[in-house]
């Protein structure tokens, strides 16, 4: 036993050498991803017997497997909604594994949790939801959309006329992918407004008036969408508001990734109406500079939430006594074991301060500015549409989508950038063209500058 000590004190200072050379560096190496097999002839067998032991697995992941990732954080790591997590968050992220804490029940976790829940109330302000708001933090946006709609389903058969029925959602093709497949999860049927611009309340009414009133009566939710993940467009927050509550349905908002825009004084005028929303998904982990996986749900009435996901069992009772009193996360989402995952968010929060943030955000929506910009002043590209929050779609002049696809590999291959093509509706027909997402604030005006040039 002792052997083992010394190994696990010469690991654990190995790991903090490693950790600490990784959130120091602005532009780490841009890995290459690699066949399996090219991986198993470079690792061999990892799990044994007796095991390899700590040195050598760690040296495995640091020099060979590490390098067939892609970091999220780069800067010239454009594509997707890429992240951008705080160094106090990252270490921070340690220090909650560390501490092994159970963030389903107040009785186990309160100390943990109530640090979560001082993010949670300040996820919540940034909404403008009214008094009694609350929320929880979740896996991610899929995890917070299926919480958010499984609580609408719940609310909507309250009325018994609808235990047998199927529900349906409307949202808009431009709603993340999650809301279409928890849609299928869940076994309710989704309704799309065939535009991936803005959803504005003229939408909803004329597809709501062209239906039988058999599907009318099976509608419990709209989702509106904060921020699209492929353009970051904001849908008519206050229109969709307004026709929920004529029509006496569930309003959700996926914010996942636009959510932290909330703190851009520059755009804050464009959530108008969300404050009215049942519920909101926002991911921390997008543009709140967490790290993964960490998303929230935040619900105007948490008791409806509660009523939809509370579970019993006869080992589960002693949480809910008076004596172990308190928020159990658990009862407000699908997940019931469940690590702390907002920690990171508060203690990068404490420790910055909401001005830095602001900051931050702003600048991921002042590069999408640039860009545009510098498409426009080039002649080999042009801009699709005008910048959105932190997207920019635009086309190089007469590439093919192989040409796309080509360009994203080679840049991708050389380790400078990681950039890649997306799809755009043109007309009834759907155009290849190139994306940026902003986050890092770290990406310079450079970067955007060299990352052109290489479309030349």
């Amino acid at each position: 036993m002792h052997n083992i000590d010394i190994e696990l004190v010469e690991m654990t200072l190995d790991v903090m050498k490693y950790v600490i050379n990784r959130i120091t560096k602005t532009s780490p190496e841009l890995g290459q991803p690699k066949k399996e097999e090219e991986l198993k002839a470079l690792v061999g067998e990892t799990i044994t017997s007796e095991g390899i032991g700590g040195e050598k697995a760690f040296q495995l992941f640091r020099d060979v497997l590490v390098k067939a990732t892609v970091p999220i954080d780069h800067p010239r790591h454009l594509a997707f909604v890429p992240a951008s997590p705080t160094r106090a968050a990252i270490m921070f992220d340690l220090v909650t594994s560390a501490s092994s804490i159970h963030g389903a029940y107040w009785m186990e976790g309160a100390g943990g949790i109530f640090c979560e829940n001082e993010a949670m109330h300040w996820l919540v302000s940034i909404t403008g939801m009214p008094k009694g708001s609350f929320g929880v933090f979740t896996s991610g946006g899929t995890a917070a959309n299926l919480s958010a709609l499984v609580a609408a389903r719940g609310q909507w058969r309250q009325n018994k006329e609808n235990n047998n029925k199927k529900g349906i959602i409307i949202a808009s093709i431009g709603a993340h992918s999650s809301v279409k497949a928890m849609a299928n999860v869940m076994d309710a049927e989704i309704l799309l407004v065939p535009s991936e611009e803005r959803m504005n309340r003229t939408d909803l009414e004329a597809i709501y008036a062209n239906l039988p009133e058999d599907q009318k009566q099976r509608i419990f939710a709209v989702v509106a969408t904060a921020g699209t993940t492929n353009a970051g467009i904001i849908d008519d927050l206050e229109g969709v508001a307004t026709f929920c509550e004529k029509e006496n349905l569930w309003f959700h908002v996926d914010a996942a990734y636009g959510g932290g825009a909330l703190l851009a004084d520059s755009v804050r005028h464009l959530f108008k109406g969300i404050e009215k929303a049942n519920s909101i998904t926002i991911d921390p982990h997008k543009w709140l500079f967490s790290p993964y996986d960490c998303g929230a749900v935040l619900y105007k009435n948490p008791e409806i939430a509660k009523a939809a996901h509370s579970q019993e069992g006869s080992y589960l009772e002693i949480f809910k006594d008076e004596g172990a009193h308190g928020f159990n996360p658990s009862d407000y989402q699908i997940q019931l074991t469940r690590r702390l995952r907002g920690l990171p968010l508060w203690f990068s929060l404490a420790m910055h301060g909401v001005d830095k943030y602001k900051w931050a955000v702003e600048r991921g929506i002042t590069l999408a500015n640039k860009a545009g910009e510098l498409i426009t002043t080039n002649t080999h590209v042009e801009l699709v549409r005008e910048p959105s929050l932190s997207c920019v779609i635009f086309r190089r002049i007469g590439w093919t989508p192989d040409d796309y696809r080509n360009w994203t590999y080679e840049n991708h291959r050389k380790g400078f950038a990681l950039v890649t093509p997306t799809k755009w509706k043109k007309g009834t027909d759907f155009e290849t063209v190139a994306r940026f997402c902003f986050i890092n604030p770290d990406t310079t005006d450079d970067d955007i500058v060299a990352i052109l040039e290489t479309m030349k």
